[in-house]
C-alpha cells in the first residue's frame, strides 16, 4: 500500500543524506502517517482514513466536513 495521504495527497520525498566528509547517499522522507477514524455527521457515518498528522491538526482546527469539502474539490479522497 502506498505511503499516501488520502486527504492532502502528501506522499515520500526523496533526499541525500550528507556525510561529514560530503559523500551524498540517497534517502527517503516518509510522511507522518496514522490510520484514522473520523465521524461524518452528515453521512451519520465514521470512515477510516489513513492521515499525515499534520492533517490531524488541520482537522482539528476546521472540522472533518471542511477538510473533506477541500480535499474532494482538489481530488484527493480515497473512500
Amino acid at each position: 500500500m502506498a505511503r499516501v495521504c488520502d486527504l492532502t495527497g502528501k506522499r515520500t520525498r526523496v533526499g541525500n543524506n550528507v556525510s561529514h566528509a560530503n559523500n551524498k547517499t540517497k534517502r527517503k522522507f516518509y510522511p507522518n502517517l496514522q490510520k484514522k477514524r473520523f465521524y461524518i455527521p452528515e453521512q451519520d457515518a465514521w470512515v477510516t482514513l489513513k492521515v499525515a498528522t499534520s492533517t490531524i491538526r488541520t482537522i482539528s482546527k476546521n472540522g472533518i466536513t471542511a477538510v473533506l469539502k477541500k480535499a474532494k474539490d482538489q481530488g484527493f479522497v480515497v473512500y
